[in-house]
């Protein structure tokens, strides 16, 4: 459909520029056209009703607009311009602007354009000022009068802070989903502890502020984040089975360089490798992980793998290899400590 092409410019989308009368005369385009035309793509391609009026358009000149194809709707009272094939980051800012005065994107979004994590659900969330009317099929909304430094603006979209997003996302998704977003909020350069500390400060006895509290009582900041869904199940399956909390694809130095190891325990010197089908099942790469096993085991280390299969099916019993894998390794170290003596 024609309307669903993006045109190269909102300019052209709109019209906007010379146009030639009937007797061969051109004539600019009136004034209104080139302010939506400016204020547009400021806001992703889409603009509200309320902007329109401002800028001069009546009623019922934005339906011939809308009927013309020159607006498109996307909520009740937000209009795509010139056509509908919208970013991602289109659509975030049309759902701001139906939230109308005080929305914010939060939620799983906020989390989304912040970068913190991705998330593919249709029904875009917002926060409204709490007596807010707003009501739009398509959104979930949340109600709640967020202070000022609760939110921030990231590529001209209205959205909730790092800080703001973290709490929010400790109510609906629990612990270790918070814990993944603060690490990648670290990696990101966007962890602020001072923001975050006063907005929990903001929200004693919220379910959320409980979680992030116990993670910063626990969490010891700085390993990297799990890579991928099987790294996070083994993380899971270790946490889950009260096993001590392994380090995450730390880098263990070697004579001849080193080697990143997915999970380890330094001090009794453990590593868990997680071998995906699309990683390791080729024969380089098997070929290349038993040499790597080879140079960890001369250095003192003792390597266990794990299947995706296992990891993902056998949870219970990769849980009492690793804790019976401790265990050996502690006694051995006993030992060897004995010996010396």
């Amino acid at each position: 459909m024609i309307g669903n092409t993006r045109p190269a410019t909102i300019e052209a989308a709109m019209g906007v520029g010379r146009i030639t009368g009937k007797y061969g005369t051109e004539f600019d385009q009136p004034p209104v056209d080139r302010s939506i035309a400016a204020l547009a793509p400021r806001q992703h391609g889409v603009v509200s009703l309320e902007q329109l009026r401002h800028l001069g358009l009546t009623a019922s000149t934005v339906r011939k607009r809308h009927a013309a194809g020159k607006l498109h709707r996307i909520h009740r009272g937000v209009y795509a311009v010139g056509h509908t094939a919208l970013t991602r980051e289109g659509h975030w800012m049309a759902a701001v602007l139906a939230g109308g005065d005080g929305a914010v994107l939060s939620h799983r979004d906020a989390a989304a354009l912040l970068g913190l994590r991705p998330n593919s659900r249709s029904r875009i969330e917002i926060t409204v000022p709490r007596r807010s009317p707003c009501s739009r099929p398509g959104l979930q909304i949340h109600r709640c009068s967020l202070p000022p430094q609760d939110v921030t603006v990231v590529d001209g979209i209205p959205c909730t802070t790092v800080a703001r997003t973290v709490l929010d996302l400790a109510e609906e998704l629990g612990r270790r989903p918070v814990e993944r977003l603060i690490e990648q909020a670290e990696r990101l350069r966007l962890f602020d502890r001072r923001a975050l500390d006063d907005t929990l400060g903001r929200s004693t006895g919220r379910r959320g502020a409980a979680i992030v509290t116990a993670i910063f009582s626990e969490y010891e900041f700085g390993d990297p984040p799990t890579r991928n869904d099987l790294e996070e199940a083994m993380f899971g399956i270790c946490s889950q089975a009260g096993l001590p909390k392994p380090r995450v694809n730390l880098w263990i130095p070697l004579d001849d360089d080193g080697v990143e190891a997915d999970f380890a325990w330094p001090k009794e010197r453990l590593i868990a490798e997680t071998d995906g089908r699309d990683t390791h099942g080729t024969h380089a790469a098997f070929e290349r992980d038993r040499a790597r096993d080879r140079r960890l085991m001369r250095a003192g280390w003792r390597v266990a793998r794990f299947t995706w299969r296992e990891v993902m099916y056998e949870p219970e019993r990769v849980a009492e290899d690793l804790r019976a894998l401790l265990a050996l390794a502690r006694g051995s170290a006993t030992a060897g400590r004995r010996a010396a003596a």
